[in-house]
């Protein structure tokens, strides 16, 4: 049963403009005559491959360790579109995953952003995550609708997957943050399993 990593490597991914990039600093090295190697790392919540609570743009929303861990893990439906999707686009979406018995969890491969009428029609269905590739699942250049419509409904949001060589249909997801405390977003390592 292949496992299909879905997640960019965390100092090589791409980064939000304006956000800061991931940074390693060696504080032990074996080759320098220490004991051990340890390495300690920084970077955004929201870089790479991560996910997106309701605290991220909802002032009282849950933060990334209030969401229950069947958010981020169970059956999903993978599909693949382009461009802007319209209100058409997300009930066909919904049709096809609920017809597949995987409707809680939405991922969308591709150069595809969710619109506002789009999130509107994800909102009023019983999914709990919306995943993309991207950096965000609404428009780059004006998220904040996007999320407020999706976050408001307390559906998570997984962006930066890598997601391209991944056929169409039903897949086992995890994407399970680390456990942040107070936190409005998480890296984590998201993979796919055939089911």
């Amino acid at each position: 049963m292949p496992i299909y990593d879905i997640s960019q490597p965390v100092l090589s991914c791409s980064v939000y403009p304006g956000d800061p990039t991931p940074q390693m600093q060696p504080l032990c090295r074996m080759s320098e005559g220490q004991l051990y190697n340890l390495t300690a790392f920084s970077m955004c919540a929201h870089n790479g491959t991560h996910v997106d609570a309701p605290f991220h743009f909802i002032k009282d929303g849950k933060t990334i360790e209030q969401i229950p861990l069947e958010t981020w893990v169970g059956e999903c439906f993978l599909v693949r579109r382009t461009g802007a999707l319209t209100a058409g686009d997300a009930r066909e979406i919904l049709h096809h995953a609920e017809a597949a018995g995987a409707a809680e969890r939405i991922l969308i491969a591709g150069d595809a952003v969710v619109t506002a009428e789009a999130a509107r029609v994800f909102s009023e269905s019983n999914i709990r995550l919306v995943g993309v590739e991207g950096p965000s699942v609404g428009p780059v250049e004006a998220p904040m609708e996007v999320h407020l419509i999706l976050l408001k409904k307390e559906i998570v949001l997984l962006e930066g997957l890598v997601l391209q060589d991944i056929p169409e249909g039903r897949y086992l997801l995890n994407a399970a943050p680390l456990n942040l405390e107070g936190f409005d977003g998480a890296p984590c390592r998201a993979w796919l399993m055939t089911v």
